[in-house]
């Protein structure tokens, strides 16, 4: 006989588990379980029956599968969690009786929990954690611009203005900035690293406000796993780009609002301030000392010896330069195509290859801010691209260019133009010799990845559409269409086409009058048959309308590329039609959603435009007006 299965003890009840049962299985309050789910990355399930999986009960409620909460009864930040909260038992207990020196000694053994091994845990290799830092990203640059307050101490936007000065500093110094959009919520940046793309937003520099109706503990339980993330990730990449993590910061830069300019990167060999060197250990062997220098020594006389008297010793230098081990593939010829040779590409010669031009766009140019432009996304992103950049001290210290320097090129400016007055010689030598371009210039030409012409983007002049790089879909509507001369053909094949078609139409137009005499409707008819009788009566009854054989030749070819198509949309949509057939429910509603978003956008574009036709309309109208 085989076993009695229980109602509530097997199936959905048994795989999942309530919000409330599992809090009381944890013996924690709610708010440290919304904290446990978020640093372990557990979130609420949604079972197939959610009666089977209440046990028959169908009460609105959050469902977690059992395994995870078994997982999370063993997790050390649970016991600190517990601890601290036996610890705030006992300090408010000491404070209540006045045991100061009892409270002192609680407060100095306060129970601390870590988040590193979670990271090791959520994240086994460096390209997950790399490839995960987006939403870390964009909520360490937001902190950092938010004001401190009662709920988030200064010592945190500190850290968080810190974290995003080390991102920039490594992208900056790595080239690894491929895109960016300056948009409503903020600039849109796109980097690669790792071969990892990364994108992150940075809010514009305003005084931000935390709604009330926002849960700040819930955003602060995320920052703190994305610090600690982000600590190792910098470390990581610092470490392998041969600099010292974390960067040198000097106080008095920072304290003049230098921003980045206040961190400084340093090379992890030229290092000289730091712990001092620790003494190499000495063992003792028969009597006498033996430190690590004379093992050292003993190994190099044994290597030279190996050498001159050509003994086979297998030992290699500790301390030599993995570029002189480099192997290179050498070309075979093939057997059946002696002159073709193969070419392998090796490390060494990967790193040789120069880097690409994008990365270098800004090099030659020397750019200054006016003081109306943003410098700290404009910095970042001139030096990301290899140029250099000053501004004024109203902008921040550490500026490394003056105003007056001759080397200046660009001039980002962003005011209206007004006429100069007392304009010197010089200034107005200066003037004419740099080139004053709009901030949008700088994001086109990343975007392009190319130096744009800066006549489009002089100064008072109205802009070009500033458009999103990041991948829209295709066939959305593009404004630069129609309005920039940067837009590429179309091929001359589609030309001759629209020509032929235009022809056609301005024919048609001319013997409308003799077509509607010969019965239009009948002369189609008998043009998409296929028998040659119907086609000669056709030709005859235009001939005696007095349409001529070259309008009616176009005709039939019209009527049956018109035919075609129609019979082409039919059969597709029959095959749609079959293929809908066999759909489930679930995968029929989907494909009507897809089919709803595509007719959404299609209109969007279709009144878009539209709008742009009337537009142009107006500008033609009004310029013949004025004519």
């Amino acid at each position: 006989m085989g076993r009695l299965r229980q109602k509530g003890k097997a199936g959905a009840a048994k795989a999942y588990v309530t919000r409330s049962a599992a809090i009381k299985k944890l013996q924690c309050s709610l708010a440290d379980f919304r904290r446990l789910c978020i640093l372990k990355g557990i979130f609420p399930r949604e079972p197939r029956n959610r009666k089977k999986a209440n046990k028959g009960s169908s009460a609105p409620t959050s469902f977690y599968y059992a395994k995870d909460i078994a997982y999370l009864a063993h997790e050390p930040v649970l016991k600190k969690l517990r601890e601290h909260k036996a610890f705030a038992k006992k300090l408010s207990r000491a404070l209540g009786r006045g045991e100061w020196s009892s409270a002192k000694t609680l407060e100095d053994n306060k129970p601390v929990y870590r988040l590193d091994h979670i990271i090791k845990e959520r994240y086994p290799t460096f390209i997950d954690a790399v490839r995960d830092i987006d939403d870390a990203l964009c909520m360490v640059f937001l902190f950092a611009s938010l004001p401190s307050n009662s709920r988030l101490p200064p010592e945190l936007i500190e850290n968080c203005a810190r974290l995003s000065s080390e991102w920039q500093l490594y992208v900056m110094h790595s080239r690894s900035l491929r895109k960016s959009f300056l948009s409503i919520k903020g600039v849109y940046y796109q980097a690669e690293v790792m071969d990892q793309t990364v994108t992150w937003l940075v809010p514009y520099q305003f005084t931000q406000n935390i709604p009330a109706d926002v849960d700040v503990r819930v955003m602060l339980t995320f920052l703190e796993l994305y610090q600690t993330l982000l600590g190792f990730v910098f470390f990581k990449l610092y470490t392998d780009a041969g600099l010292v993590y974390p960067p040198p910061l000097d106080i008095k830069k920072d304290e003049g609002g230098a921003g980045v300019g206040a961190f400084s990167l340093q090379d992890a060999s030229d290092r000289t301030s730091g712990p001092p060197p620790t003494k190499a250990k000495a063992v003792e062997i028969d009597g006498r000392k033996i430190s690590g220098k004379d093992v050292r020594q003993t190994i190099k006389s044994i290597n030279a010896t190996a050498e001159t008297t050509g003994i086979d010793v297998e030992m290699s230098e500790p301390n030599s330069n993995s570029e002189e081990v480099d192997e290179e593939f050498v070309a075979h010829p093939s057997k059946s195509d002696p002159q073709s040779s193969a070419s392998l590409p090796t490390l060494k010669s990967l790193t040789d290859l120069p880097l690409s031009l994008s990365t270098s766009l800004f090099s030659p140019y020397t750019f200054y801010l006016s003081r109306e432009t943003s410098r700290p996304i404009f910095e970042f992103l001139v030096r990301s691209f290899g140029g250099r950049i000053g501004w004024p001290a109203s902008s921040g210290s550490g500026s490394p260019i003056e105003e007056s320097d001759d080397s200046i090129t660009h001039v980002i400016i962003d005011r209206p133009l007004v006429e100069r007055t007392n304009e010197t010689p010089e200034e107005r030598e200066r003037r004419l010799r740099r080139k004053y371009v709009q901030p949008q210039w700088v994001v086109d030409c990343i975007n392009a990845g190319r130096i744009l012409l800066e006549d489009a983007y002089a100064q008072a002049k109205t802009l070009p559409p500033h458009l999103s790089p990041f991948g829209e879909h295709q066939g959305a509507y593009d404004p630069a269409v129609g309005l920039t001369g940067e837009i590429a053909p179309a091929p001359a094949i589609e030309e001759d086409e629209e020509s032929e078609s235009e022809e056609q139409d301005i024919e048609i137009d001319n013997v409308e009058d003799d077509v509607e005499r010969a019965d239009k409707a009948a002369l189609k008819a008998a043009a998409v048959a296929e028998d040659p009788a119907a086609l000669w009566a056709a030709e005859l009854a235009a001939e005696a309308a007095g349409v001529d054989f070259g309008t009616f030749e176009k005709e039939v070819t019209k009527s049956r590329k018109a035919s075609k198509m129609t019979t082409r949309d039919t059969v597709e949509e029959a095959e749609k039609d079959m293929n809908k057939m066999m759909m489930s429910n679930k995968q029929k509603k989907l494909y009507e959603k897809m089919k709803y978003s595509e007719r959404k956008r299609e209109s969007e574009r279709a009144t878009l435009e539209a709008k742009k036709q009337a537009i142009q309309k107006q500008k033609k109208q009004e310029a013949k007006s004025k004519g």
